[in-house]
């Protein structure tokens, strides 16, 4: 049993599918900043399809057993989130269901946080929408539809960069490249790929593909000096993962991380880590320098297909989704990151044994005189 706001306490819905929510304080780069989870959740009888904000546990590894704010999604099953887009600034939510798309807002109150409905008439009626994606600095904003149409706006204004009903048979995934959000790729059902230059709202290439070749999932790089695009690949029997360099959008080079179809495709903030979530509920975290398996999440949601995964932007810790399992979080168990306070505790300590050794020089050189 859980409390959903506002409407006592009942039973709620599974997890639909769920997004880190990273917030900075509004006085600037010194604020700190606090990581949550948005989570969409399914209808119960007792319970409508809500969206909950909920707090994460870094050292515990764990999601709050209470949400911090949440709201209703509307009265039908059909208005419960299928997926869920993060502004980069943590304060806009843009839910996909299977009417259209939802905007809300996070709005900070005096004793915490409260989520309201936005405006946002051009998505509410687009009908249901496959993939979501905002550019890194949060000034566009990508729809792809079940029905293979195309959209991509400007942010907040949602005027229209690219309407492109025939973009794809249907869409299966779809990302925007993190550097300087120049590029937009695009998979569908059918197995075909296409890049797009968001700011000519125009098509640039289809990727090349042999008969028996499907492209799936599909993540850009995060390294300015390695500028490459990483698509799963089911070639006749074989799943294979794919590095093509996007100077020419040419192959460099294959690997078989797993055996089994791939159903999601993730990427760590900082571009060092690929997470591949499977149909068998496992899923696969490679070592992007390596392109080795550094972690498996065997039986993560057992016998059911991983929906999303998506890397924590702090911590070396992933949160999953599955339709039978809901929301999963794992720690993975990866060579831990210098953080920033023990880099700044070794400087300060190079700073220290340097002033010690100039003093002591100093000083034996004042007696020798």
């Amino acid at each position: 049993m859980a409390t959903a706001g506002g409407i006592g306490e009942v039973a709620v819905g599974k997890v639909t599918c769920a997004a880190w929510v990273r917030r900075r304080d509004d006085d600037g780069l010194l604020g700190v900043a606090r990581l949550f989870v948005a989570c969409g959740r399914a209808s119960t009888p007792s319970s409508p399809p809500l969206l909950d904000l909920v707090a994460f546990d870094a050292r515990a590894t764990a999601l709050a057993a209470e949400p911090l704010a949440s709201v209703v999604m509307g009265e039908e099953g059909a208005d419960a989130a299928r997926a869920i887009a993060v502004h980069p600034d943590g304060r806009e939510f843009v839910c996909a269901t299977a009417k259209g798309c939802r905007l809300f807002k996070l709005v900070d109150q005096e004793f915490g946080f409260r989520l309201i409905s936005g405006e946002a008439s051009p998505l509410q009626s687009v009908g249901p929408q496959k993939c979501l994606a905002f550019s890194t600095d949060g000034a566009k904003f990508a729809i792809g539809g079940e029905d293979g149409r195309l959209r991509i706006f400007h942010w907040p204004s949602l005027n229209m960069i690219l309407d492109e009903p025939k973009a794809h048979k249907s869409f299966l995934d779809m990302d925007i490249r993190f550097l300087d959000s120049a590029f937009l790729v695009s998979t569908s059902t059918d197995g075909s790929a296409r890049i797009w230059k968001i700011d000519e709202g125009a098509p640039l290439v289809n990727l090349t593909r042999s008969s028996d070749e499907n492209i799936e999932c599909c993540r850009f790089s995060r390294d300015g000096t390695k500028p490459f695009l990483f698509c799963t690949l089911v070639k006749g029997n074989d799943v294979l993962t794919m590095v093509l360099d996007i100077s020419n959008w040419k192959r460099i080079g294959y690997k078989r991380l797993s055996t089994k179809p791939i159903s999601t495709l993730s990427i760590s903030l900082d571009g060092k880590y690929l997470a591949l979530g499977n149909h068998a509920g496992d899923f696969c975290v490679v070592d992007v320098n390596k392109m080795e398996v550094s972690h498996w999440g065997r039986k993560a949601h057992l016998g059911s297909p991983i929906s999303s995964i998506e890397f924590c932007p702090t911590e070396r810790v992933v949160i999953s989704t599955s339709h039978q399992w809901g929301a999963e979080i794992t720690k993975l168990e990866v060579p831990a990151d210098w953080k920033v306070w023990q880099i700044l505790l070794i400087l300060l300590s190079l700073f220290g044994a340097s002033a010690v050794l100039f003093y002591t020089f100093f000083k034996h050189a004042t007696i020798n005189l």
